[in-house]
């Protein structure tokens, strides 16, 4: 049977990697969701239309310019501290997809907010906080398994749920 972190990491398409580094390389992957996550639920308790369009625009740059990406550069950069240790990669299309509708919510909840739509806005952080909560503890990704039903692989993609046999 194979692990939650092999799942996920197959999820999020990494497909090269040993069952030796999956809990370092979910640990490394979880690093941006943590911090993002984090923000989303700063920007819902404060209703910061700012703080939405930030965290959009970042993650805008992450799907458009992968090698870009903020987190996963300071995290290859500053928080690798064995040289044998695995680098983030640039992020595959599932991960993307997810960066890309997490940037799409995000800026849905930062228009509402500023046009004083006010179950919109709650609609919008209502599905972030749902999908950043399955991610960071359950390691279940909700974009990257989109991914997958779009493509069509209906199989594969629940396989890779955690709950899955």
């Amino acid at each position: 049977m194979r692990s939650t972190d092999y799942k996920f990491l197959q999820q999020q398409g990494f497909s090269r990697f040993s069952e030796n580094d999956a809990n370092y390389r979910v640990l490394s992957l979880q690093f941006q969701p943590t911090i993002v996550g984090s923000l989303v639920f700063i920007a819902t308790i404060f209703q910061s239309w700012q703080l939405f369009l930030v965290i959009s625009v970042v993650l805008w740059i992450n799907v458009l310019i992968p090698k870009a990406n903020p987190f996963e550069n300071f995290f290859n950069r500053f928080l690798i501290r064995e040289k044998d240790k695995p680098r983030i990669e640039a992020a595959p299309g599932p991960r993307r997809f997810a960066q890309g509708m997490a940037a799409v919510f995000s800026l849905g909840a930062a228009i509402s907010i500023i046009m004083s739509w006010n179950i919109a806005a709650y609609i919008f952080e209502g599905f972030l906080v749902i999908a950043f909560s399955a991610l960071l503890f359950l390691k279940f990704c909700l974009g990257s398994y989109l991914y997958h039903l779009v493509k069509g692989e209906k199989d594969f993609a629940n396989a890779t749920c955690p709950w899955s046999q």
